[in-house]
């Protein structure tokens, strides 16, 4: 009884202190060590890869010394006996090339691989020598690599969990180095240990304190009267229950720049890796949220927020909801006293190694843009979210499974449209400023097209470009 109390009232002064934004040293501290327990994973990765590569190497010699040493007499008298009844010796040509066949097909076994080899290669010089004629099936190969090259492109990889050039101890990585190395798989199962039995239990207790406490302080703030104290109170209470929610995945955050955050009116930007990226950035403003309207553990956030004050929630998929959003955002920037609008112009979540196509509909309204580039240290733990492949409750459970969430943000200067600028052209310009702050691709693809089929006026228009090309060439011609 005595521990659980200690516990309780332990974790309450921790939440109390987080929620004002208190800094505790024993974060940096857990950080400092688990980048020294990474330097040494690393070393013992880099000895587990050269014995790896050592062994590859050994079995590869092992097989080359097994195939050239195997009874060539065999082999010899195959072809001493085809020499002696086709009346030559040397390559065979013309009819005698079924006879060659038919000795090497006779003669398999253990034998089998040099003679199929030598078959391959003496067809393939008869069949060279002979062919005179263009067929299809002769460009499938180039085919198949033009395949390969467009599958491993610049945009499919955006959507899958970043590479990292060294293992972090988690199997979700997909390095098992752990079976090949005892010293590693007493570090990881350790770790495993630390964050199920210990740092899960202690997550899992915060989050669902914040959550409860997130509930109840925005039904408070509800009953209250619109007007200067109600925003005071929704600030107060968005900021001190997202910083006790960042506790939920151990987030390290640090704020750059703090002098350009956003500003009652404003538009603030930012790249979009994750869901939690509104609990980053709550952290240090509150703000009125725009995104996609969700089901299950997100809707509750969504309506409990919703209540407090004037968020915009839309189902991408309707015309008329993308309308009345628009509508709306011009709406709330023409009033200086609101709270600034977060917005995440990308529309869906890329794995923080570059920066997708913004949307022009959040540039079209006017108002001062307020840029935030994030960027994810996926040393500690990868934040994107793959819907796709994770529903929101197995990602919850992935991030308070990992050793840490840490991250830089960092506030870039105001930014307005020129007179004789688009809405495009401005987005664009927004979009290469976090991209180069945040050491991120300036990618200039829609990264709605993860979960959509490309829009049929692209499609026109390469068929079109095509279509010119051949009349060009026959024009030519």
């Amino acid at each position: 009884m005595f521990f659980i109390t200690a516990f309780v009232l332990t974790l309450i002064v921790w939440l109390g202190l987080a929620s004002v934004g208190h800094d505790f040293w024993i974060h940096r501290k857990y950080i400092e060590k688990l980048m020294k327990l990474f330097e040494y994973g690393r070393k013992r990765v880099v000895i587990v890869e050269h014995k790896i590569k050592e062994r590859q190497r050994k079995l590869s010699r092992i097989r080359e010394e097994a195939f050239v040493d195997t009874d060539d007499d065999e082999a010899e008298d195959v072809f001493d006996t085809f020499a002696h009844k086709s009346g030559e010796e040397g390559v065979p040509r013309g009819n005698d090339q079924n006879l060659l066949i038919e000795l090497l097909t006779a003669n398999g076994g253990k034998n089998g691989d040099v003679f199929e080899h030598r078959r391959h290669r003496t067809m393939s010089l008869s069949i060279n020598q002979e062919k005179k004629e263009f067929h299809v099936a002769d460009i499938t190969e180039f085919v198949r690599l033009g395949i390969t090259a467009i599958v491993d492109d610049e945009v499919t990889k955006r959507f899958a969990a970043e590479e990292l050039k060294t293992w972090n101890l988690l199997t979700r990585t997909d390095k098992f180095y752990h079976y090949n190395s005892l010293r590693l798989a007493i570090i990881w199962w350790n770790g495993f240990l630390f964050r199920y039995l210990l740092l899960f239990p202690i997550r899992f207790a915060i989050t669902l304190i914040g959550v409860g406490w997130l509930v109840l302080c925005t039904g408070a703030v509800a009953v209250v009267p619109d007007g200067r104290l109600k925003r005071f109170l929704y600030h107060f209470v968005s900021v001190m229950c997202f910083r006790i929610l960042s506790r939920g995945f151990s987030g390290l955050i640090t704020f750059h720049n703090t002098e350009n955050r956003a500003k009652p009116g404003g538009l603030c930007v930012a790249n979009h890796t994750s869901p939690i990226d509104v609990v980053i950035l709550h952290c240090d403003n509150a703000y009125a949220l725009v995104g996609q309207s969700h089901g299950g553990f997100l809707g509750v956030l969504q309506r409990a927020l919703a209540r407090a004050t004037h968020h915009m929630w839309f189902d991408r998929s309707e015309m008329s909801d993308r309308a009345e959003v628009s509508r709306r955002l011009a709406e709330h920037v023409a009033h200086p006293d609101k709270l600034p609008i977060l917005i995440f112009p990308e529309g869906t979540c890329i794995n923080n190694t570059s920066v997708m196509m913004f949307k022009k509909g959040g540039f079209e309204v006017g108002g001062t843009i307020y840029p935030a580039a994030i960027k994810y240290d996926a040393r500690f733990g990868d934040p994107f979210w793959n819907s796709s492949k994770y529903g929101y409750m197995k990602y919850l459970l992935m991030m308070m499974t990992s050793w840490a969430i840490v991250c830089d943000v960092w506030y870039l200067p105001p930014m307005t449209r020129q007179p004789d600028e688009s809405s495009i052209d401005f987005a664009q310009r927004v979009k290469a400023v976090i991209a180069a702050k945040g050491g991120l691709v300036d990618l200039e693809i829609d990264g709605a097209l993860k979960r959509s089929a490309v829009k049929p006026e692209w499609r026109a228009r390469q068929q079109l470009n095509y279509s010119r090309r051949i009349n060009v060439e026959s024009t030519n011609g």
